[in-house]
């Protein structure tokens, strides 16, 4: 849906929400950071060597044959909005992790502190809420997903590493939330740092819980 060419007739009302994510991006370069990481969920875990490429040809968008690797849809979002909000791109170091979608909290622990880069880096955490806000949305209507959402809210804005860890497996696939386990390989490699958290958004138009949060060592 954040794409304005898979979004149709959505792509003028979401467009606040990228207006967001340009600002959460761009801040990652402003950062000095000289690698960036970007991860989010799929069916299974995998280091993506470079170079790779969005993809979103299964949504209908051509495809160039003879291309590198494709990446996978939350890893494809971040690579687009990394092109999207530079140009040109900086000369980051950047790396696509993608983290299973049932990896146990352990194993999102063990992904955060196996990034060893030469040097400053950053973290571009990829993964949208519930999906059951409604019945217009993906997963019908959930009466738990609002608080669920609520409290994921919260814990990115004010960068609360222990609410984050604390987020459940099992109900977040229930509810359909695809960040999950991107959102506690965050707190691990947020650990022992103090961070100032700015919420840039926090919607869930169609059904599907969205939030743009920034967190900068303090």
């Amino acid at each position: 849906m954040i794409v304005p060419e898979l979004a149709s007739g959505a792509a003028a009302e979401l467009e606040p929400l990228r207006a967001a994510c340009d600002v959460a991006v761009r801040r990652l370069a402003a950062s000095g950071a000289r690698s960036l990481l970007v991860v989010g969920s799929d069916s299974l875990t995998v280091d993506y060597s470079s170079p790779v490429r969005a993809s979103f040809a299964r949504w209908g968008l051509p495809e160039p044959p003879g291309e590198p690797p494709s990446l996978p849809l939350s890893l494809s979002v971040g690579a687009w909005l990394i092109n999207r909000a530079f140009v040109p791109v900086p000369a980051f170091t950047r790396r696509f992790v993608a983290i299973a979608d049932g990896a146990s909290v352990q194993e999102c622990a063990d992904l955060a502190r196996a990034f060893e880069p030469d040097g400053p880096w950053a973290l571009l955490a990829m993964g949208d809420g519930s999906a059951c806000r409604g019945t217009a949305a993906p997963g019908y209507d959930d009466p738990r997903a609002l608080p669920y959402d609520k409290s994921v809210e919260r814990a990115l804005a004010t960068a609360d590493l222990a609410a984050l860890r604390g987020l459940d497996p099992v109900l977040s696939a229930e509810l359909l939330v695809a960040g999950r386990a991107p959102w506690q390989v965050l707190a691990a490699a947020a650990e022992g740092g103090t961070w100032r958290a700015t919420m840039e958004y926090a919607d869930a138009p169609y059904g599907v819980a969205y939030f743009v949060a920034t967190w900068e060592r303090a």
